[in-house]
């Protein structure tokens, strides 16, 4: 399956509809990291850009507008409209994924169906957004109203840009919200093509805007801005904090955080070795290891340890690195010169700390951003490579013996994101899930996330929640009403 490099069809803001240039007219250029060249050059948004972009989402949001009066069961015919139309467009949104960001064009496809799969599901959950009635005490009846924030601002990351688009419009538009949206400056276009399609959907002016641009500049003004109630991130941890810290400044706008991981992969030794390593291989080089959740520090049980190493080594040395839009390509580049540097800096930790290199390590090639997928054995939890997420095509196997250990060292971290548990018996898998501090727990699989199923961190991992139910309540306030009964004794 392969896609082939498309004609990119939209380069400017998207505000109240309609593609516009910068107010400062400076763009900037999104590079291909399979060969570090530029794709297009991109126009580069900034607080000016912001305010147009606000002020046209609170006028959106206005109590007399076309869309604040909408029927809720119509928002989610607007949302299906724009899965559809992503749907008919999907092989372009691939092929424009896999330019932009470097992965493979059979999981790109496999994001876009992903995608659509989160708006169909925000989409029933238009008109299903309840309050309650409440026996309050007195002569009172009390129910409550569950409304929308309002304008809310949306900054998402480079890897998986249409995934997290989606993970963010769909509660926000469900709701009743209007979005300034900003995507990562790494893979600025599948946003701003999903705009195109939501204004062919049907959405009204106002309610949609993305802003390309840089994090210091557009994504500030975004999350300074005092029209905005509510602001929803992913991406790194030092960076959500920088974002509470504003946001606490500003407004006091509610802030939702996607952030960092560290997450564990924990196998037993009843389990059959290879398949094991087969999980824990997905686990870890899925997307080129550029996943907040990916298995990062596999433990191993001592009794199967040498063999799952060597199984780890023959699965890694398997991997076909290369042209995303080939057809035998498993793994693309990384994103950036920046991450790709990042990457090799921490391989090189790995070997001057004493872990064991089984296979790879270096680059790939001489052109693009690839790195060799890379195994790691002898890693003792001390070490920068089990301590730091590598955000990168690298996996290290730590070997435990018993249950309590490897939850105290599963737990011996800042992160809380994700974790996974391999066994064949149901008695340890539960105890594990119970006992690790982490807001998604995968048993005998990993990296299962489905619309219906909220995702989100614990500790230093993040606040609150997408996708499911949970992903709906940071985007609605929640007013209570009360009337006397009788009205007048």
């Amino acid at each position: 399956m392969t896609g082939k490099i498309p004609e990119i069809k939209y380069t400017q803001l998207f505000i109240n509809n309609e593609f516009v240039d910068a107010v400062s007219k400076k763009t900037f250029p999104t590079i291909n990291p399979a060969n570090g060249k530029v794709i297009v050059e991109v126009a580069e948004g900034d607080k000016a850009d912001v305010d147009k972009a606000v002020a046209a989402a609170k006028q959106a949001f206005n109590r007399k507008s076309e869309w604040r009066k909408m029927d809720a069961s119509a928002r989610g015919v607007l949302l299906n409209k724009l899965a559809d139309l992503i749907e008919r467009d999907i092989e372009y949104l691939a092929s424009l994924e896999s330019l932009d960001n470097g992965k493979a064009y059979p999981v790109a496809l496999f994001d876009v169906k992903a995608s659509i799969s989160t708006l169909r599901y925000y989409a029933g959950w238009s008109d299903k957004i309840l309050g309650d009635t409440i026996p309050a005490d007195g002569n009172f009846v009390s129910f409550t109203r569950k409304e929308p924030v309002g304008v809310v601002g949306q900054i998402i990351p480079w890897n998986y840009p249409l995934v997290m688009l989606s993970w963010k419009w769909g509660p926000a538009l469900a709701a009743g919200c209007t979005i300034v949206m900003k995507p990562a400056e790494q893979t600025p276009l599948s946003a701003l093509y999903a705009a195109a399609l939501a204004k062919e959907a049907g959405f009204p002016p106002g309610v949609i805007n993305v802003i390309t641009g840089y994090g210091p500049t557009a994504g500030a003004a975004v999350v300074s801005h005092p029209d905005i109630r509510k602001v929803a991130f992913t991406g790194s941890t030092e960076v959500g904090r920088l974002i509470m810290e504003t946001a606490a400044k500003s407004n006091l706008k509610r802030v939702s955080l996607e952030l960092g991981g560290k997450s564990p992969l924990v196998i037993f030794d009843d389990v059959d070795v290879m398949e094991a390593a087969k999980l824990a291989n997905f686990a870890l080089f899925t997307n080129h290891g550029q996943c907040c959740c990916a298995a990062s520090r596999t433990f191993v049980h001592a009794k199967i340890y040498d063999e799952f190493v060597k199984c780890a080594k023959q699965l890694a040395l398997k991997i076909k690195v290369g042209d995303p839009f080939s057809p035998e390509t498993e793994q693309g580049p990384q994103i950036d010169e920046q991450m790709f540097n990042k990457v090799l800096r921490l391989i090189e930790s790995g070997k001057k700390e004493g872990a064991v290199l089984e296979t790879g390590g270096q680059r790939e090639g001489k052109v693009g951003y690839f790195i060799q997928p890379t195994v790691f054995s002898n890693v003792t939890d001390n070490m920068e490579i089990a301590q730091e997420e590598i955000f990168g095509p690298v996996q290290t196997i730590l070997k435990f013996e018993t249950m309590d250990e490897i939850i105290d060292r599963a737990n011996n971290t800042k992160y809380g994101l994700a974790a996974g548990v391999i066994t064949k018996d149901i008695n340890k898998a539960l105890e594990f899930a119970q006992a690790v501090e982490a807001g998604s727990i995968w048993i005998n699989c990993y990296d299962a996330l489905t619309p219906q199923t909220p995702f989100g961190g614990f500790k230093q991992s993040g606040i609150g929640r997408e996708m499911g139910a949970d992903g709906l309540e940071g985007y609605v306030e929640t007013k209570t009403v009360t009337i006397k009964v009788p009205a007048f004794n």
